[in-house]
């Protein structure tokens, strides 16, 4: 991870700790169809490329932040919309979220997309 990249991360974990602090619904960006990656309409890869509080990228992945009650969602994608391996995007989720025990993180395995699930107070204990 670059330099650049981890400021970038630690700008969107703050905002998304301030969201869970505040009990505010972290919200997708709205889907641009004209951003659609490889001809396909995969509405989670463009969402990923939209510049927004709670997104960003490590080297050629996206990813995503979501959330809403106590439950919090990061999809990982690859910028050029290729295959993308669950070993992969763990190692992206790793370098977002160090301290957070993987034993607590559900993983919903895809072939474009990794989705990571993980509860409120476990980020908050893994950042305290």
């Amino acid at each position: 991870m670059t330099e650049a990249e981890r400021r970038h991360r630690d700008t969107v974990i703050e905002a998304v700790l301030a969201a869970v602090r505040d009990d505010r619904r972290i919200l997708l960006p709205r889907f641009d169809p004209s951003r659609s990656l490889g001809g396909g309409d995969f509405a989670l890869q463009a969402i990923a490329l939209e510049e927004n509080p709670f997104g960003g990228a490590i080297g050629p992945f996206r990813y995503q932040f979501e959330g809403e009650d106590d439950l919090l969602h990061v999809f990982v994608v690859r910028e050029d919309g290729g295959l993308l391996s669950p070993e992969e995007a763990r190692r992206v989720f790793s370098q977002l979220l160090p301290d957070l025990p993987s034993a607590l993180v559900w993983l919903k395995p895809g072939t474009v997309s990794q989705h990571f699930y993980f509860g409120h107070d476990e980020l908050l204990r893994s950042v305290s």
